[in-house]
């Protein structure tokens, strides 16, 4: 037998071997990521209709009695090699994430009513679907919440912590995070906010560092808000923390810099649901095809609480900022301003209570094409709010804590895919295109876990 041929069984009898090795086992050696094993604590402040359809979708998948329909992390796949490969396992296949049966949950709300009472009164699922699972949701109560109705107007509850400044009230949640790492005997944690959109704030000098904050914090600095203080302590903590709202929770230099600090991941923000991610599809096709737009009209109505918060005026602005800003970050009008330099956007929430969470987006887009030849498309988008979000938390809370394990820290922008106004670097534009946000997030997974990236090139098909 000759030399070669000897060689050739080889590699071949090798190839074998490592073809043979579990998923898990060539994953811990390409990168080295800690191990998802253990229980993972979910923490979320505010324990409306978002947090308690999550916690009851989860549980409802637990029980074996729906699928996570919407969850990237439990329903997506990932192209991994040569399209002739065929390598296209689950994500979750892919990727060391914790199980669904690995999650606890507790969170904060000013109003008391235990996970079954407030995901009965949001009125998203069905009694029939909660009342199977009701054993799972009751003993999950909202510990007091740090809140304020100078910072939510249309919002109370007797539920609230009380502390003489904003420090006492952090340091109190930081309590809280342990007391319950401890009673549930947990290995990590991760905090996803799903309370209310606060009221418009800008950065200030009380936001640039960390030592400024702090002084701030025991200031009772009226800059600081409660969502704010949430972030704080949980990166303290060394919890990872995604901010689901609007709110300037953690895009601002001095969470930036703790995060850095404590090598905590970070991400946000506000959750993109309905309207906005249709936008972050529509407007990539508008100027990938060159055509033009002249106005583009998006209202809503909405019942639920969310509806009711945004109802007061500097709880919209807040609102307004984040959903104004994806069209001009993707069709760049300084860059095309013949196509889209008069462009004329406006955005409309209307509180409506009969709806309660089953929103309606509405949108009027003027558009034209060759020759300035005008058109129109009408879209109404008769959604529910929480069944959107639901899921987002769901990969936000997961992809976070695999982000933790290995050992990546800071800003998370490969999440931009799920925020309407994802977070960057200073200085760097945010990426809205729904599709390259995937890419992005997909190509992260690879370089992480080792894999060659996909440019979509082709090239090597044909050469």
């Amino acid at each position: 037998m000759s030399l070669g041929i000897v060689l050739w069984r080889s590699i071949r009898e090798k190839a074998a071997r490592c073809r043979a090795r579990t998923l898990e086992e060539t994953i811990m050696e390409k990168q080295k990521v800690r191990p998802a094993g253990g229980k993972v604590g979910i923490l979320l402040p505010g324990m409306g209709a978002v947090a308690t359809t999550f916690i009851a979708g989860v549980e409802a998948v637990k029980a074996g009695l729906s699928q996570p329909v919407g969850s990237l992390t439990q329903m997506g796949t990932i192209r991994l090699g040569k399209r002739t490969d065929d390598r296209v396992p689950r994500l979750k296949d892919f990727v060391p994430l914790a199980d669904l049966s690995q999650l606890e949950f507790a969170g904060w709300d000013p109003i008391a009513d235990n996970a079954y009472e407030a995901a009965k009164k949001a009125g998203v699922l069905e009694e029939k679907l909660l009342d199977q699972i009701r054993h799972r949701l009751e003993p999950i109560k909202p510990m007091p919440a740090v809140f304020s109705t100078h910072y939510v107007k249309k919002l109370e509850g007797p539920n609230v912590k009380k502390g003489a400044n904003w420090m006492e009230l952090a340091d109190q949640l930081r309590e809280d995070i342990r007391r319950f790492k401890a009673e549930k005997q947990l290995d990590r944690m991760v905090m996803v906010w799903c309370g209310s959109t606060e009221i418009y704030l800008e950065q200030k000098p009380v936001h640039e560092s960390v030592k400024a904050f702090e002084a701030g914090l025991k200031a009772n600095d009226p800059d600081i808000s409660p969502s704010m203080v949430y972030a704080y302590a949980a990166l303290k903590e060394r919890v990872p923390f995604a901010n689901g709202a609007p709110n300037l929770t953690v895009d601002m230099p001095a969470i930036v810099e703790l995060a850095k600090e404590m090598k905590v991941p970070i991400c946000g923000k506000d959750f993109k649901t309905g309207q906005t991610m249709l936008k972050t599809v529509l407007a990539p096709m508008f100027k990938s095809r060159m055509l033009g737009v002249a106005g583009w009209y998006s209202t809503n109505i909405l019942g639920n609480r969310d509806g009711e918060v945004l109802d007061d005026p500097e709880s919209f602005k807040t609102k307004e900022v984040s959903k104004l800003g994806v069209l001009e970050h993707i069709l760049q009008p300084d860059k095309n301003p013949e196509l889209y330099g008069n462009m004329y956007h406006k955005v409309r929430i209307n509180y409506y209570p009969p709806r309660g969470d089953n929103k309606e987006g509405w949108d009027n887009i003027d558009i034209f094409g060759w020759l300035g030849y005008p058109m129109q498309i009408k879209v109404d988008f008769l959604c529910r709010d929480s069944i959107l979000a639901a899921p987002l938390v769901l990969d936000l809370a997961l992809f976070l804590d695999f982000a933790e394990r290995a050992g990546m820290s800071g800003i998370q922008e490969w999440l931009s895919f799920y925020f309407k106004s994802p977070q960057t670097a200073p200085g760097l534009y945010p990426e809205h295109d729904l599709f390259i946000q995937l890419m992005k997030l997909k190509n992260n997974l690879r370089h992480v876990m080792g894999e060659e990236l996909i440019t979509h090139l082709g090239q090597e098909y044909y050469a």
